[in-house]
């Protein structure tokens, strides 16, 4: 058949039928469709099918067939209303197929229309209604694809009918109910025919989840299939939202009682596992005269400032003072202000709700309200921000916080201990502490004393850190030397009873037979201590504490002088003395050592 045979058959066809070209605009219309609508072929070839229909036919073109015909290369009963030349509305039922060469190159668009009867025109008016019913509605068929939907489901979803129209339901399903959904099991579905109340989730086009309870009511075939099922959804996700956080606040309420509880529990002990249950070694003057304070202040509600060096077990007698109190069956919870970001201060200690600020995920008790009815023991209270010094002396004064982010005004019953290793009064004057809170807090001081002023309590601390690191450490045990007692108490110990600690833990480490290598733990100790021993064997004399001091310091200064008072790196005096660089600094402070100025 020439191309002139089948241009004359394709006009000829009492049909009616249009040719359409890949950019959507008639190439050729036959006889029929020209008598049926009153126009001429050339008022209608090379112009596009919307500028002779209805307005609503012609959005339907562009949003509906027109994009399912590129997917799908047909159309199957789809209705489409033109206007005659007259002004006439013919409603017409298309279908269409698109023809494409042996090399897969696109010819034409074939659509031919058959004029709908009174029934026809009765379907056309249902589908119209059923897409602006304000119902959440979608139809699809056997095999899944949708066949169309109501404008509210588009709203709800965020699509245009031409993102949906002939693509997989399970397209628009989140990504948990597609996977479910995956390997034939919507067909499945399908098959089975209608069903009530099944919950679903499906993807808007911004990402959300909605969740959704689905029934369905479907038509068969004469063979019995489903051929076409209607869908009605209704969102629920609202109601899914609140029932999820009611669920999570319950359990959330419920794992932060517990968590109190334990943690309650746990800060009530923390102390007493760190520092052997609380109990103090030694009976050094300068230590019954501390013990003394701590004994009379320990029964009475006043707020106690503990001062002391760095490592003279401040925090021990904090708990002690706890021990000793009525509030002894409570809980002592300990905060270390040098440990806490500036910006989470307010926070630590009177705790947060969810929202107060990012990343308070939950709500958060403060330490203060953890402490009530027990002691809360303030650690290096001067690194506490000036700007948090004064809710800090409220809570000091009137036993009132609000945790941040709440309104809500809340009393605690706690008793205050503060220790520092700073001078709080020279802060005063530097501006960085409150001159009201110092006075505050320092109603009761009690100054710690360090161990270089305890010499008769040094063997008897590192004898029981020795006991009790053999125990932790599960080795046999092992003893002090009566040289490794000189040593010791020859020692400065700048760190002091910390110092102590690490030393004795340090040298059990290092100890591989039965005997204590204090030397490997302090290699410097052992060099200054074995000369000036060499030098009392020598004249055959004893030396005193004051004695050993001297030439300890001497010593110091005479390695600072050849190392050119370089303290640390190579040829410093720390690697001539066989000592950390810290540990020699710390000496020199101790020793009050001072460089010479030139003149």
């Amino acid at each position: 058949m020439t191309q002139d045979d089948y241009q004359w058959l394709f006009r000829k066809s009492p049909a009616m039928a249009t040719s359409i070209a890949e950019d959507g605009v008639y190439l050729d219309v036959n006889d029929a469709m020209l008598a049926r609508l009153g126009y001429d072929r050339d008022d209608m070839v090379g112009r596009s099918p919307e500028e002779f229909t209805t307005p609503e036919s012609a959005a339907r073109v562009r949003d509906e067939l027109r994009p399912a015909l590129r997917r799908t290369g047909k159309l199957e009963d789809k209705p489409i209303s033109f206007v005659t030349k007259s002004g006439e509305v013919v409603d017409c039922m298309t279908n269409a197929i698109v023809e494409y060469d042996r090399e897969g190159e696109f010819l034409r668009t074939v659509a031919m229309y058959a004029e709908i009867s009174d029934q026809a025109r009765a379907n056309f008016k249902y589908r119209t209604l059923y897409r602006a019913t304000p119902a959440m509605l979608h139809t699809v068929d056997g095999d899944g694809l949708i066949v169309t939907v109501t404008d509210h489901w588009l709203q709800k979803l965020g699509f245009q009918r031409a993102d949906v129209v002939g693509r997989p339901i399970t397209d628009f399903f989140s990504v948990r109910d597609r996977k479910y959904y995956a390997d034939g099991r919507m067909k499945d579905l399908i098959s089975e025919g209608d069903f009530n109340n099944l919950e679903r989730q499906m993807l808007a086009k911004d990402g959300t989840v909605l969740d959704l309870v689905m029934s369905a009511i479907s038509h068969r075939d004469e063979d019995g299939k489903v051929d076409q099922m209607l869908v009605a959804s209704k969102d629920v996700t609202d109601r899914r939202r609140a029932e999820r956080d009611l669920r999570r606040t319950l359990a959330e309420n419920a794992r932060l009682r517990e968590e109190l509880e334990r943690e309650r529990d746990y800060l009530r002990e923390e102390v007493n596992v760190a520092m052997n249950f609380g109990h103090i070694v030694g009976t050094s003057p300068a230590l019954r005269r501390m013990m003394k304070r701590v004994e009379a202040v320990a029964e009475t509600p006043a707020t106690v400032l503990v001062q002391g060096e760095s490592g003279v077990g401040k925090e021990l007698v904090a708990h002690a003072i706890h021990l000793q109190s009525p509030r002894a069956d409570g809980p002592l919870v300990k905060v270390n202000c040098a440990s806490i970001p500036k910006e989470l201060f307010e926070s630590e200690f009177f705790g947060h709700v969810r929202g107060a600020f990012t990343g308070a995920h939950r709500d958060r008790i403060g330490r203060f309200q953890l402490a009530d009815g027990g002691t809360i023991f303030l650690d290096e209270i001067g690194e506490i921000p000036m700007e948090l010094q004064g809710k800090l002396l409220r809570v000091l004064q009137e036993s009132e916080f609000e945790r941040v982010g709440d309104d809500i005004t809340r009393r605690v019953d706690v008793r205050v201990i503060v220790a520092t290793n700073r001078n709080l009064e020279q802060l005063i004057v530097d501006g960085d502490f409150r001159e009201d809170l110092f006075y505050r807090i320092s109603v009761f001081p009690i100054d710690v004393p360090p161990l270089r002023e305890r010499g008769e309590d040094i063997v008897q601390l590192a004898q029981h850190f020795l006991e009790q690191t053999c125990t932790d450490f599960g080795r046999e045990g092992l003893a002090l030397t009566r040289a490794q007692t000189a040593n010791l108490r020859a020692y400065n110990w700048p760190g002091n009873v910390r110092e102590l600690k690490n030393v004795i833990e340090r040298a059990v480490i290092l100890s591989t037979g039965k005997v204590l290598r204090l030397d490997l733990s302090m290699p410097g100790l052992k060099s200054e201590i074995d000369e000036i021993a060499e030098v009392a064997l020598t004249n055959n004399e004893v030396l005193t504490e004051k004695n050993m001091r001297e030439y300890q310091r001497n010593n110091t200064v005479r390695a600072l002088e050849q190392a050119n008072w370089k303290v640390s790196g190579p040829g410093g005096a720390a690697e001539l003395l066989g000592v950390r660089p810290t540990t020699l600094a710390d000496r020199i402070r101790t020793l009050k050592i001072r460089k010479p100025v030139r003149r």
